[in-house]
């Protein structure tokens, strides 16, 4: 795959419309929200060295909208990833998706998994962490969030960094984290993972993990909620024990209806507990 150089990605970086090439949706219960009501579509956001592109959606009336931060799976900001922004604004909420990978590459385009892998591997967490920050004082200055009631959620690739970002930001006031990576070794652009600042963690996450995710082993769970019982957070993690990983994308065969309706009303409720409710 092409290189793209820090000046190229000022230029050519777009949001895409659809689903990623690589999982086509070829099931019937993919969830499709509408935006009647809303504001949605795509922006962009300056972050150091240019602007990255992000899907957000709020509601058409109104201001000081909670804020929350969602973050992709590995196949970047494609179609389901959008809709759930939707279904956040619906709720109330403005809601903003950053293409985190933009530098690296546009994932959304390439058919193999292995070809994405290789991409996302080259994204390092003080890039992500900083654009985050940058997406944060956008949706404040630029689009009518409100500060005070920041919240943040990811899927996969993005359930990791839900762990991080709340470690990283304290005036995030809940997080939930959807079947993120725990652990993992340490390198030079992956330095921590969710396991090492579990114990300092102030900020309160829900994790929703699957029980029967061949990719996260339950083992690391129970690491993850053995280190969070030394923190401050009262952060909780669900498992659902036959739920594989992915159980909330409706687009995928992974889906399972009964854990992600339960785990969406789960986190509505942390949201609206840890005062980030609209």
């Amino acid at each position: 795959m092409q290189q793209i150089t820090r000046r190229q990605f000022i230029a050519t970086a777009t949001l895409t419309t659809g689903f990623a090439l690589a999982v086509k949706p070829i099931f019937a219960q993919v969830i499709t929200t509408d935006t009647q009501g809303l504001v949605a579509g795509a922006v962009k956001i300056p972050v150091q060295g240019g602007e990255i592109p992000a899907y957000r959606a709020l509601p058409a009336t109104g201001r000081d909208f909670p804020i929350v931060l969602v973050i992709q799976e590995i196949f970047g900001v494609h179609e389901h990833i959008q809709d759930v922004c939707r279904r956040f604004a619906k709720l109330g909420y403005l809601a903003i998706a950053p293409e985190l990978f933009a530098r690296q590459g546009d994932v959304s385009k390439l058919s193999n998994i292995d070809e994405i892998r290789q991409v996302v591997a080259k994204v390092p967490d003080a890039q992500v962490l900083s654009d985050l920050d940058a997406t944060v004082n956008w949706a404040v200055k630029s689009s009518k969030g409100n500060a005070n009631k920041l919240a943040i959620t990811g899927f996969c690739w993005g359930g990791r960094i839900t762990w991080l970002y709340s470690a990283h930001n304290p005036k995030v006031k809940a997080g939930v984290a959807w079947y993120g990576r725990l652990v993992g070794n340490s390198t030079e652009l992956t330095p921590k993972h969710p396991v090492d600042i579990a114990s300092s963690l102030k900020v309160p996450v829900l994790g929703l993990y699957g029980g029967k995710d061949t990719g996260i082993p339950v083992e690391t769970v129970e690491q993850m909620r053995d280190q969070l019982k030394s923190s401050s957070s009262k952060s909780e993690i669900v498992v659902y024990p036959d739920a594989p990983h992915a159980f909330f994308a409706d687009y995928r065969p992974s889906y399972r209806e009964k854990e992600a309706q339960d785990g969406w009303k789960r986190l509505q409720a942390w949201f609206k507990q840890h005062g980030v409710s609209a």
